[in-house]
């Protein structure tokens, strides 16, 4: 099969996390078949893939994606099926199409062609296929690498496939990612009727104040590869069905996406400095996504951007944008870029990918392997 075959047969597996639905035994019979060694690597309800060909010596350059896909909405509102890779007028449909089933085939695709072009490389050369990143994210990428550092397996470099285009692929490789804390922001006051108010205490205008504290705080200017740290009211509710009612309590969701400038520690800290400056009760809980990283451009990032610019054509802006991805536990262990498709209608109903662009991105894939190779 090739990258686009390979890709319409990944989408047919429904791998709604954390089901894997097949997807991946299909891939590692797809590598197996050009000689590499998977290992199955099954952690609670989550299978994951780890395939490896090379002398294990040497360079050792190591992809990683995920076959998982987020829920399909509405079946019945996608044109030709969520699970069903139809192509029409050179695009491809389906669930995962560019988030990112497309990108894990066009590497696997890329792989092969390059054994069989090569022969076994002098070196290593892995994917870390993982069934649980638009999951929880706790039984997958990051075991995995676990399991790796027991086994005494360390890659070099890697490359995650994650979509990091918006209109044209080579527009972006992605070298870092914003962290994100969540807090969850509560206000105690006393149920009563809205006729009289004395006799009651109404939470809600205390909530408003410590939210307008924290909306209104200049965080920072962003920095050298990052954007401004940004906060986003995502809910307020106070579980009030009736409008004569003064609610008992308040209670508020906020995100906050942060740059280099802060941790999750640090970032809380100052929460709590701002929201205590407001001298009222209040009670707050935070869940903890993940710090920022960045991998300092050099060597690695300059083989993939010019590469990147030698097929497309584009100087490739090196950028942090984006949620979170694997990548956030990868960059502990060596160099890791981000480069993809396009990422316009990731997680959409109609989720697709044009095949011009799956064939460009495994010529690319193909190419940043040689590069890697000859270089080292």
């Amino acid at each position: 099969m090739n990258s686009i075959e390979l890709t319409q047969a990944l989408i047919k597996c429904p791998s709604v996390t954390p089901e894997d639905a097949g997807a991946l035994p299909l891939l590692a019979q797809y590598l197996e078949q050009a000689g590499f060694t998977c290992h199955m690597l099954p952690f609670e309800d989550v299978n994951n893939l780890y395939a490896t060909i090379g002398n294990g010596e040497g360079p050792h350059i190591m992809y990683a994606g995920h076959t998982d896909v987020v829920p399909t909405g509405p079946a019945e509102k996608w044109t030709h099926g969520p699970f069903n890779p139809v192509i029409e007028d050179g695009i491809l449909y389906g669930r995962g199409a560019s988030d990112m089933k497309s990108s894990v085939a066009a590497f696997a695709a890329s792989a092969v062609e390059h054994i069989k072009q090569h022969s076994t490389p002098n070196g290593t050369l892995s994917l870390l296929i993982t069934g649980d990143e638009e999951g929880a994210a706790i039984n997958g990428t990051i075991k995995v690498l676990q399991w790796m550092e027991q086994q005494n397996i360390k890659p070099d470099v890697c490359l995650v496939g994650e979509p990091s285009n918006a209109k044209q692929v080579g527009e972006e490789i992605r070298i870092g990612r914003r962290g994100s804390i969540t807090g969850f922001l509560s206000v105690s006051g006393k149920q009563g009727h809205v006729a009289y108010p004395e006799r009651a205490d109404n939470p809600m205008p205390r909530l408003l104040e410590l939210l307008n504290r924290l909306n209104g705080w200049h965080i920072d200017d962003g920095s050298d590869f990052f954007p401004n740290t940004n906060m986003e009211i995502s809910s307020i509710n106070v579980d009030n069905t009736a409008d004569n009612v003064i609610p008992g309590d308040g209670r508020a969701v906020f995100n906050i996406r942060f740059n280099d400038n802060w941790s999750c520690e640090t970032l809380k800290a100052k929460i709590i400095e701002t929201l205590d400056e407001a001298r009222m009760p209040y009670e707050i809980d935070f869940r903890f996504g993940a710090d920022s990283f960045l991998t300092e451009p050099g060597e690695w990032t300059s083989l993939v951007a010019s590469v990147v610019k030698e097929e497309t054509g584009i100087d490739p802006h090196l950028g942090t944008g984006g949620g979170t991805s694997d990548a956030r536990f990868i960059h502990k262990y060596c160099p890791v870029v981000e480069f993809g498709v396009l990422n316009q209608t990731i997680h959409q109903i109609n989720e697709n990918v044009a095949v011009s662009d799956l064939e460009l991105l495994t010529k690319i894939y193909g190419k940043i392997i040689a590069r890697y190779f000859e270089a080292a």
